[in-house]
């Protein structure tokens, strides 16, 4: 047996956004992008949407399927050899699929098989590849599939729907409903024009192909561990199967080949299948039959079972076996359940190896970030990585990011940014000779998002508030929340525009609790704050700020940490101010702030009732020390042990010394 096994290094995928199309009443409507951001997301290694036109990926490329991926009427997708795309466990949202009039072409190679994968490859994790053509069909011209709803069936029995050569799809068949699951490969009235050859599904939730009538051949097909049938057919499929391995070492699985309705007479020219845990090898239901020729059994408790009691004629072994009937009690003899077996031994020429290119060790080892962390995912500080779309560490994942790890953002605007969302973790492990950086290419200010932690500890906005980045949930009852751990980290080149209210930090930490271990940080060129502290109990030690738009330090929402060392520089001209505090008071304390400004601009502004505790305060070169924006009361801001006054200088305090922070400035 070839045990799957998925090793995801450094990408995994984004969350789906694009819902399913199903003919049952309670799947929603498709929700499929238009045309440029389709286009958009396929050249950022992304696919999801409606494809309308012809598209190449490449092979350079890791994709991530994060939704729906549909190959319209008119439109060819091309997949070169060698080309690995990471499914979401999106189970039904997560699929490909071809309408008729589309077109899929597959090519890889014995060296470079093309590799569709779920992270682990587990069984129904995401939909599978599903494939729409005209050929004939006993279930009539445009019926409708019972996976995703669409249209399929015609008169054109040599219709082509593309290539599929050497394939590998793994951790296929999510539930659509108790009678349905996506397969590996749905063959829906496919056409004799199509090419498949090579093709190996592994570790499927439902059946490995199955055929919807059609037309369609198959040469060379590899079937391991799925668990309903290895091959299913109905409609009156009447292709060809030559050389087929199947392997069932899992117990539970329902048949090698189930064929259902009104017979096509498919044939099956060798095919070896070998069972580990006994069930059922062959069964046919209603009419349903077929013709084989070279055909090898072992370890089944059933070789046949015409399901129905149908004629058992119906099934032709061109190498001579005769079928002997027995049953296992009187109670199947009654229902017409009729079990048989097979009483010559044919050794059929398919065996395991001569599938060489079906790999046990997938790896998706890849220098671009994207997606989802949903286990444990540790980059490799050897590696220059590139993040390309939103990196989001769900609920119960953990990122560990190690010393000297340099990571590009893409200049994607919002599209691109690292979340930790509740319940997940970061770890960034960064050193004051090695530290972590995630930074833009020109590092100029807004070219991409940030970095958004969100946790479970208070806020004044109250239990699962929703974010203004992301529209992540955030906010609980566990002051002590730990979301990680932050340390030497350098932020360049963030702040992109969400509306005209709303724009990513450097970092955002949303209800992040005391648990949380966040040192040595330095956020340079943010087109928003530096950092945003949204509730929470969260502290900082060691943090530097340079020339961050809007604010270098924010809070709201009743936040009451601790800043200890705040260095902040201001050099180019229009920023908001050094210090924002929004909304109530929490009294968040600062221990050593050093603010100087060469362009003049507020420094601290508090606004509505908010304020906080300051010792040991150092400002120079602000037009305005203290702005109380709406009037709040001085009593709530204390410096020094002291109510504030709108006219000291506070050029009194000790500068923090960033002498040795020589870490603060790192580059790509």
């Amino acid at each position: 047996m070839k045990n799957l096994f998925v090793k995801l290094l450094s990408i995994s995928m984004a969350l789906g956004a694009i819902t399913l199309t199903s003919c049952d009443s309670e799947d929603p409507d498709p929700i499929t992008g238009g045309t440029t951001e389709v286009m958009e997301n396929l050249e950022a290694g992304i696919l999801n949407g409606t494809l309308t036109e012809d598209f190449s990926l490449s092979a350079t490329t890791t994709y991530s399927l994060t939704g729906q991926f549909i190959i319209d009427d008119g439109a060819t997708l091309n997949i070169p050899a060698g080309t690995k795309i990471l499914a979401d466990n999106g189970g039904t949202d997560v699929y490909i699929a071809t309408l008729i009039g589309g077109k899929i072409n597959i090519n890889g190679s014995a060296g470079n098989p093309v590799i569709m994968s779920s992270a682990d490859g587990n069984p129904g994790d995401w939909g599978g590849l599903t494939l729409c053509g005209k050929a004939t069909t006993t279930a009539g011209v445009d019926a409708t599939a019972e996976v995703g709803g669409f249209i399929y069936g015609g008169t054109d029995d040599s219709d082509s729907s593309g290539i599929i050569r050497y394939l590998q799809i793994s951790g296929t068949g999510a539930q659509i409903n108790s009678e349905s699951q996506y397969n590996g490969v749905s063959f829906y009235a496919v056409g004799s024009g199509t090419l498949v050859d090579n093709i190996a599904v592994i570790n499927g939730d439902d059946d490995g192909v199955e055929f919807f009538g059609g037309t369609v051949e198959v040469t060379n097909l590899y079937l391991e561990n799925n668990s309903d049938d290895a091959i299913d057919w109905t409609e009156g499929w009447n292709g060809s199967i030559t050389n087929a391995y199947i392997s069932n070492t899992v117990a539970g699985f329902s048949t090698v080949f189930e064929g259902d309705k009104d017979n096509g007479n498919p044939e099956f020219n060798n095919i070896t299948a070998v069972s580990t845990v006994g069930g059922t090898a062959l069964q046919f239901k209603k009419t349903s039959g077929g013709t084989i020729d070279g055909l090898s059994l072992v370890g089944y408790d059933v070789d046949l079972d015409m399901k129905d009691g149908g004629a058992v004629s119906n099934v032709t072994f061109i190498d001579g076996y005769t079928p002997v009937a027995f049953a296992s009690d009187e109670d199947q003899l009654a229902t017409g359940e009729y079990f048989y077996a097979l009483n010559t031994t044919v050794v059929a020429n398919t065996t395991a190896e001569d599938f060489p290119w079906v790999s046990s060790d997938i790896s998706f080892e890849s220098s671009l970030l994207q997606g989802a962390v949903t286990g444990n995912v540790t980059l490799d500080a050897s590696i220059s990585y590139v993040l390309n779309s939103s990196y989001i560490v769900q609920d119960g994942g953990k990122l560990t990011i190690p010393a000297g790890t340099k990571i590009t953002a893409r200049d994607g605007g919002t599209g691109v940014y690292i979340a930790v969302l509740q319940g997940g973790e970061i770890d960034i492990q960064g050193t004051a000779t090695n530290p972590v950086v995630i930074s833009s290419a020109s590092a100029s200010p807004g070219d991409w998002g940030g970095l958004t932690i969100c946790g479970n500890a208070t806020t004044t906005a109250g239990v699962d508030a929703t974010a203004e980045v992301g529209g992540f949930i955030y906010g609980g009852t566990n002051d002590a929340d730990n979301s990680g751990s932050v340390t030497y980290l350098v932020l360049k080149g963030t702040g992109a525009q969400i509306n005209s209210e709303s724009q990513y930090n450097g970092i955002s930490l949303y209800a992040v609790g005391s648990g949380t271990t966040l040192e040595n940080i330095s956020v340079i060129n943010g087109d928003d704050d530096g950092i945003e502290f949204f509730g929470g109990t969260a502290s900082v030690t060691n943090i530097y700020l340079e020339n961050n738009s809007d604010d270098a330090v924010d809070w709201t929402e009743g936040w009451n940490g601790t800043i200890t060392n705040t260095y902040i520089s201001h050099t180019v001209a229009g920023f908001s101010t050094a210090f924002e505090g929004d909304k109530d008071n929490g009294n968040p304390k600062f221990v050593n702030v050093t603010a100087i400004s060469t362009v003049g601009g507020t420094a601290l502004q508090f606004k509505k009732t908010s304020g906080a505790t300051i010792t040991d305060l150092y400002l120079s070169g602000y037009d305005t020390n203290i702005d109380m924006k709406d009037d709040g009361p001085l009593a709530n801001v204390i410096i020094e042990g002291a109510a504030a006054t709108t006219t000291d200088a506070y050029n009194t305090g000790t500068q923090v010394d960033i002498s040795t922070w020589t870490w603060k400035n790192a580059s790509l």
